[in-house]
């Protein structure tokens, strides 16, 4: 478990803008030594220079995380910078909108592969480093209320964040008992450039739409939460070892909702099905 940040490495993808961007610098000016790993060059750049101008401990990687081995070499490259890893943030994300039966295979692809097998290749890129240093550490998944609580209009994105979810919660369960620690972060609406994630699209995944971005969710982003804030209740979520860190509390009503349902749901299905059988209850319970 992580206690402190002092004198640890951390490896943040998404690390040139938004959530990101701030938990590089929440980690640093806590004492971590940090890699920013993101495939958008220019602002990687930029915000490798801002970091080292306060004084961080920083390095940079150009990595696209729905690309395997990209995020092989960016893990080499951060091993060769600072030798051990403590803290794995995979925070790179994009969206996409339109209604499911609209949405082009390409688009899914992409999704699946930035925002699901992005945190997939995280974790098998540094977490058997981590085991073998025996210093503990802890991954943070970056996820979303949206695959909390799946609202209209943006099927990919939503799928994507509770696979993140769901991946967490496996994972939290595999490590149960180490000084491996694991959470997911979910968010409303936060101050990042989700809205323009095209522009960092692989061509490997088509053409990206060049259609302006849905006005009322791009008003709700700019009115969201500072990415500052998010990144402080990470870094406190990390110290207390939270497998979910939440923000937007407003939001607790929407996804106790969907909870609703599912109990009710099981309450009918009590009603046809014959006794319980404990072995099932125990070969799922984490």
């Amino acid at each position: 478990m992580i206690g402190s940040f002092d004198g640890r490495t951390a490896f943040v993808t998404g690390a040139a803008s938004g959530i990101g961007l701030a938990l590089t610098r929440a980690l640093a000016a806590e004492g971590a030594k940090v890699m920013l790993a993101d495939i958008e060059q220019g602002a990687l750049n930029a915000a490798l220079r801002d970091l080292k101008d306060s004084g961080a401990d920083a390095r940079a990687v150009a990595c696209d995380v729905s690309d395997r081995t990209s995020v092989i070499h960016a893990a080499e490259e951060t091993f060769a910078a600072f030798g051990k890893v403590h803290v794995v943030c995979n925070n790179a994300g994009v969206g996409i909108g339109g209604p499911v039966e609209a949405i082009a295979e390409a688009d899914w692809d992409w999704l699946i592969g930035v925002n699901f097998m992005g945190a997939v290749h995280g974790i098998q890129a540094f977490l058997p480093h981590i085991k073998a240093h025996g210093e503990g550490g802890h991954v943070v998944n970056t996820a979303s209320m949206a695959g909390l609580a799946g609202p209209a209009g943006i099927a990919p994105y939503n799928a994507t964040k509770a696979a993140v979810i769901s991946l967490t919660e496996t994972l939290a369960a595999e490590l149960a008992g180490t000084d491996i620690g694991v959470s997911v972060l979910c968010t409303a609406f936060v101050r990042t450039r989700i809205a323009t994630s095209a522009r960092n699209r692989p061509s490997r995944f088509g053409e990206a739409d060049d259609a302006p971005a849905n006005p009322q969710m791009a008003a709700l982003v700019e009115a969201g939460l500072d990415p500052a804030f998010v990144a402080d209740r990470v870094l406190a979520g990390i110290r207390s070892n939270d497998l979910y860190i939440l923000t937007h509390p407003e939001v607790r009503d929407v996804v106790a909702g969907r909870f609703d349902q599912i109990m009710a749901a099981f309450d009918r299905a009590s009603l046809h099905e014959p006794a319980t059988r404990p072995e099932v209850a125990a070969a799922l319970r984490a």
